[in-house]
């Protein structure tokens, strides 16, 4: 029984500082970014724990709303760090190369990515990713990408014929989606495929492979957000 305690305890030690570890890396990549974000996140703080002494002093109780309010203010400034880290996040990967890819692999719930499965010699290429919505083809790069997509879903189309096929460029130009709105407009798609089918599909593909590549060294917090 003792030595369960223990094995426990040294569990939860070991989760706790990679938790840390999580929130100091992210502070580090926001704050390369955005130099002013600790005086902001202690501004967010002292501003919502003044509401709340304010409204402590109105109705003549200031020590313990102060108490009530310190949790809710700790909350809004953790809630603004994780909305500004997501935020340079992207902006450390954005433009680089294979940063769409990053992004994708960074879905872990649903999803299975396959980064570049085509690449140009000017550096175009297209990911695979698979998962209840069917197969989602995402290109970066110029315009000829377009034909990589094509070339690219009449393979998909062979391996895994009748499966629902999605192509997607990344980018800011009018029909194209940013790279910060990739993950939710993934997540929007109808989901058309049973678990079993999915992983139907996934094996198929799997025969098909992708290309050895580097992806983009800024870190990108798991599913952009900061547990």
């Amino acid at each position: 029984m003792s030595m369960f305690k223990r094995k426990k305890k040294n569990q939860d030690g070991a989760i706790k500082p990679r938790r840390f570890q999580t929130i100091r890396d992210a502070y580090s990549v926001t704050k390369s970014v955005k130099r002013w974000i600790g005086l902001a996140i202690l501004g967010v703080f002292l501003f919502v724990w003044s509401i709340g002494i304010g409204i402590g002093i109105v109705i003549d109780h200031p020590i313990y709303v102060a108490f009530v309010s310190l949790p809710i203010a700790l909350l809004a400034a953790m809630f603004f760090f994780t909305r500004s880290a997501s935020t340079a996040a992207y902006s450390t990967i954005e433009g680089q190369l294979g940063a769409g890819a990053s992004v994708l692999m960074a879905i872990k719930k649903g999803w299975t990515t396959t980064p570049a499965v085509a690449v140009a010699r000017n550096q175009d290429m297209v990911h695979r990713s698979v998962g209840r919505a069917g197969i989602v083809l995402v290109g970066e790069g110029s315009q000829g990408v377009k034909q990589m997509l094509a070339d690219e879903r009449k393979k998909s189309e062979r391996f895994a014929p009748g499966v629902p096929i999605t192509e997607v460029i990344v980018g800011d130009l009018e029909g194209q989606i940013s790279i910060r709105k990739l993950q939710k407009h993934l997540a929007k798609l109808p989901k058309k495929l049973s678990a079993h089918q999915m992983r139907e599909v996934r094996a198929r593909l799997k025969a098909v492979g992708g290309l050895s590549m580097p992806l983009p060294k800024g870190p990108l917090p798991k599913g952009v957000r900061i547990r």
